[in-house]
Order: structure tokens, then C-alpha cells, then sequence
């Protein structure tokens, strides 16, 4: 299936105000962190407060154009001295006796990751940004925060599954159905792709990989027939995702003109036009 790619220029908040309600099945996005990121054009160095709010905004707009069974995916990072905005903005998010959400799971993504093999063996696999710190330790996981209207979603937990090391649960127990593939739970290993030049391969200062989106889009379990929104569009990441995974529509946004300008080459890397873009 061709995907249909619609780029836009401008503010989200603004943007998803000219959609429809209820006419989009999933949200994958990963919006400025106020950490002082330096992008090109949204300076990254809100009050905290102001910040929040200004999330809380979006995220009603994300609410209204959201179908009813339908998963907003929220990537949220933070660095070790200042490790409190995910969970402050959770709670902005699903606290109160009106909450704009539910959190119905909980992923880490993690960016790196050490592990003891039987053998005896450490292997050490995946990418991270080493800091040099006798109070903190290297910080090599985000959130994802998968949140719904109703908390009642369902999921194709398969979808994003792994096959069994041990073979003989298969037929040991009965919840597999014959399948080798059980959900893969929570932890996501997913490492960004190495890449030779980062000015020119991800000229971005806060990309997640594409491989992110794409689990998002499998568990999330519409298929090909999957509408995909990204307010916070940036160098494309979002959209390559949509056109790999073949679903019928993405929808983007982002204030800088450069950022959509590097979406536009990588789709046309991969084959795939976007739509005219406002």
C-alpha cells in the first residue's frame, strides 16, 4: 500500500485544530523536552510550569482528534541532574477527577543495554551518550508512555512479539495457540541505527529510532488501514515508519522549514512523495 505522507508547516496546536475529531487511529510523537536541546528554531528552556501547560494544550488537541480506541505513544526522555519532567508531565497528563488520559502501559526504550550470557560472557550492545559524572550514571533509556482515552484499548500484543527460546512452551502452554511468538513485554531494546556523518544523516539533536515507531504501529495492531500523527514531526522519523510499515496515512507538523525539507529528501529516499505540504 502507497502511504498517503501530508506535511505541515506550522504550529501543531494550530494545525490540529483544522482536523477532524475522532478521525485519527494512532499517535506516535516525542515533543521538546525543555532540557535546553538546541533545535533549530523552538528554544528548549520553558519555566517548568509554563512548559506543562503548554503540553497539556496539545495533548487535548491530540484527545479530540484521537477515534475512540485509538493509543497516543508519548516519548519522553530526561537527563540524570534533572530525571523528574517525564513523570511530572505523566501525572499533568492522568491525574486528576477529569484526566485528558489513561496510562494503560508503561515501555522503556532502552538505548543500550549490558547482559551476562550463560557462558559467563558480558556483551554490551546498542548506543548511548556517555557522561562524565561521579554522582550519576549513564543514562541509556527513555520512556514511552502509552496512554488512551478509555484505558480499554486493545492491543495485538503478538504483534510486536518474540519467538520462544524454549520451543516446547509452544505446545507446553495453551495460551500460545501453536504460535512461537509471546508479547515481548515492556522493555524495548531498540538501538538507533549507526550512522557515518551526524550533521548529514540526523541533522536533528533529539530523533528516536524508526524501528520505535514501527513497534508502536504493530502492537498498536491496525494494520495497513492505520492513520498515524506526529505533531512534533521533525526530520521525519514518524513518517519513514507509516511508509515502511505500508498504513494508509500520516500526518505531520513542525514550526521548522529545514526539519520538514530533511522529511521530504529521506521519503524520497524510500520511494514515497509526500503530499503538498501548508
Amino acid at each position: 500500500m502507497t502511504t498517503n505522507v501530508e506535511l505541515h508547516h506550522g504550529d501543531c496546536l494550530q494545525g490540529m485544530g483544522q482536523l477532524p475529531a475522532g478521525q485519527v487511529d494512532l499517535v506516535v510523537t516525542s515533543p521538546p523536552y525543555n532540557l535546553g536541546i538546541d533545535y533549530n528554531t523552538y528554544r528548549d528552556t520553558s519555566e517548568r510550569q509554563a512548559f506543562i501547560a503548554w503540553c497539556l494544550e496539545w495533548a487535548a488537541e491530540v484527545k479530540r482528534v484521537m477515534a475512540d480506541d485509538a493509543s497516543f505513544f508519548l516519548n519522553v526522555g530526561a537527563v540524570p541532574k534533572n530525571p523528574l519532567l517525564p513523570h511530572q508531565l505523566l501525572l499533568a497528563l492522568t491525574d486528576g477527577d477529569d484526566p485528558l488520559f489513561i496510562l494503560q502501559n508503561t515501555f522503556h526504550w532502552v538505548k543500550s543495554i549490558s547482559v551476562e550470557t550463560r557462558g559467563g560472557d558480558t556483551i554490551s550492545t546498542g548506543h548511548f551518550k556517555p557522561i562524565n559524572s561521579k554522582r550519576y550514571v549513564n543514562d541509556c533509556h527513555e520512556y514511552v508512555f502509552h496512554l488512551t482515552k478509555s484505558g480499554e484499548v486493545t492491543l495485538d500484543r503478538k504483534g510486536a512479539g518474540v519467538p520462544y527460546v524454549h520451543k516446547s512452551n509452544i505446545s507446553r502452554w495453551g495460551h500460545t495457540e501453536g504460535e512461537d511468538k509471546r508479547c515481548r513485554g515492556n522493555t524495548w531494546f531498540i538501538p538507533y541505527d549507526t550512522i557515518k556523518n551526524r550533521s548529514r544523516d540526523r541533522p536533528h539533536p533529539a530523533t528516536f529510532p524508526v524501528g520505535l515507531v514501527q513497534q508502536c504501529i504493530r502492537i498498536h495492531g491496525k494494520g495497513e488501514n492505520t492513520h498515524l500523527l506526529d505533531p512534533f514531526n521533525g526530520i521525519g522519523t514518524s513518517a519513514l515508519a507509516a511508509v515502511r510499515s505500508g498504513i494508509i496515512s500520516y500526518t505531520g507538523f513542525d514550526i521548522d522549514a529545514d526539519y520538514l525539507d530533511v522529511t521530504r529528501e529521506r521519503l524520497r529516499a524510500e520511494h514515497e512523495e509526500p503530499a503538498e505540504t501548508t
